[in-house]
């Protein structure tokens, strides 16, 4: 890789920098196995599994998430509003139910960088190259504080700041065009890496020059399948042999 190359590099947050998708998957878990283990309103209502968080709901803005897994399982709720209270039983009150599990695990545990991810920054850093983070995330701010990396980056679009922007979420390519355009970069001039097939179908559909798949258990196959020109393991791949 010559980074020097690009204009911009643009990083999901969970799953790519930091392992907070962990934290992401624990608490869908928790949040979706009450609420199935409780509704009596039809649908289907086994348990939640990890196969389903990567079919639904992984790199999704949480709502979306939320709706998309109800609508596979023949579930329907009303939208409600993000002003839901977490003990409601609509699309927002079940997401804002799973972001207060997030937030106290976050606060309880904090969150730690993967290594190969920082090499990778510190690489960036040190030959110039812009770089933003694109999360669907509404936490991705206080996450990278949590992890000691926010001033690392230019411009942090979480989903919070993309539904302020009114930005469609992944897999649409808005938030990811958006960071680009604040950077100064053109997307045919720009990096996104993802590990997320929403993601990285996000960044197909945005015509960006580059598009990384970080295989953290979507699969390989399936990465590439979605629009990654290149997968790698971890971001230390990413770091060229003379600056490792």
């Amino acid at each position: 890789m010559t980074w020097q190359d690009y204009d911009a590099v643009l990083f999901d947050l969970d799953g790519v920098i930091t392992p907070t998708a962990e934290v992401h998957m624990r608490a869908w878990s928790e949040m979706f196995n009450a609420f199935l283990g409780s509704w009596d309103g039809g649908g289907d209502t086994t348990p939640y599994t990890e196969a389903d968080y990567f079919a639904h709901v992984d790199g999704k803005p949480r709502y979306d998430g939320v709706r998309d897994l109800l609508s596979a399982r023949g579930i329907e709720l009303p939208d409600g509003s993000p002003d839901d209270a977490p003990d409601v039983d609509t699309v927002c009150g079940l997401g804002n139910r799973k972001n207060d599990a997030f937030n106290a695990v976050l606060a309880r545990d904090g969150v730690t960088a993967y290594p190969g991810s920082v090499r990778l920054l510190d690489h960036l850093d040190r030959v110039g190259v812009p770089m933003g983070v694109v999360s669907s995330s509404a936490n991705a701010p206080a996450v990278l504080e949590a992890a000691g990396l926010l001033d690392r980056f230019r411009t942090v679009v979480s989903g919070r700041v993309a539904t302020e922007l009114g930005l469609a979420g992944k897999p649409a390519p808005d938030t990811f065009l958006h960071a680009a355009q604040v950077l100064g970069g053109a997307a045919d001039r720009s990096v996104v890496l993802e590990d997320a097939v929403s993601g990285v179908r996000a960044g197909a559909a945005g015509g960006f020059g580059l598009v990384v798949g970080v295989d953290r258990g979507a699969g390989a196959d399936v990465l590439r399948e979605a629009g990654a020109g290149i997968v790698v393991s971890d971001l230390a791949e990413l770091v060229p042999d003379e600056a490792a």
